[in-house]
């Protein structure tokens, strides 16, 4: 099929490789402009806009797609479809409207729960105990229209946001593939009315960890923020990132640390044992690395 694929971060591209894999033509990559980064402040592209240029496919990153001007480029590449994933801009509906078979979106999760920006963070901060990925037929609302496939997959104990966002990627990658492939076959299914819910985007406000919390949800603050923004709190006048943990076999005053053969934290009904974390200016490692040139504190 002759396609317009439409999105920006790393979660996007192991999708469009996969459809010039499977011998779609990819007409143009549509993505977010370049935005400055780093400490030189210097414009860099997406990953999908670095990746489509290495594959020596055509790229437009335009600011919006309310203009008349864009939406008649648009429409000019005569596609048979979008396919779009976590793109960052909202789709006129003369956009919607111009592939003959219209926009499909691969949303990480199970739709009708998690509609919005942060599907993969919401579902591991509230504890859910799977989540998936859906092919949806695109309209106007927001992650509201019908429901082409889906597929679920567990979401581990110990899983942080990361991990799973690299296997919802994976899968969506295989799941739009299967689509395309029998598209006049798919039934549409509309989403439920019962159980919306929306991941709303991530505020790094939420990152600070409040030892006098529950073990389960501080664990799962930590996981699921993690690796982008992480979890954080302030440890002998350093910012520690945490960006791996579990519940600890033993019990400990909220804010307590122990440090004897790993690293616990008290919480408000028990402890948290750390499996990886970030001192400032280091990298991410384990615990048992960190520990061999840190002695922290008693407390938190």
């Amino acid at each position: 099929m002759r396609i317009v694929f439409m999105g920006s971060p790393d979660f996007s591209v192991p999708v469009l490789e996969a459809l010039a894999g499977a011998g779609h033509e990819i007409a143009c990559v549509y993505c977010q402009p370049p935005r400055p980064a780093g400490r030189g402040k210097k414009h860099r592209p997406t990953p999908v806009q670095a990746r489509a240029e290495v594959m020596g496919l055509p790229v437009r990153h335009p600011v919006s797609l309310k203009g008349a001007s864009e939406q008649a480029d648009f429409a000019a590449l005569g596609a048979d479809v979008a396919v779009v994933v976590a793109y960052g801009l909202l789709l006129p509906q003369a956009i919607l409207d111009a592939p003959a078979h219209g926009c499909l979106n691969i949303h990480a999760s199970l739709l009708p729960r998690w509609r919005g920006a942060a599907p993969i963070h919401r579902a591991v901060i509230e504890g859910d105990s799977e989540t998936g990925v859906c092919i949806m037929q695109m309209e106007a609302g927001l992650d509201t229209g019908p429901v082409l496939l889906r597929e679920s997959t567990l979401i581990g104990s110990e899983e942080t946001t990361g991990r799973l966002h690299d296997r919802l990627s994976a899968m969506g990658a295989r799941l739009i593939v299967a689509a395309l492939g029998d598209l006049d076959g798919l039934t549409p299914v509309p989403q439920p009315e019962e159980g919306v819910t929306y991941a709303v985007k991530i505020d790094k406000a939420e990152a600070r960890v409040n030892w006098s919390d529950a073990t389960d949800r501080i664990v799962r603050q930590i996981n699921g923020l993690s690796p982008f923004p992480g979890a954080w709190s302030d440890i002998g006048g350093e910012r520690i990132k945490f960006l791996r943990a579990r519940r600890a076999d033993r019990n400990l005053p909220a804010g307590h640390i122990s440090a004897d053969g790993g690293f616990s934290v008290g919480s408000g009904d028990g402890a948290v044992e750390i499996l990886e974390l970030q001192r400032p200016g280091r990298r991410p490692a384990p615990v048992s690395e960190v520990l061999k040139g840190w002695q922290p504190p008693e407390t938190a």
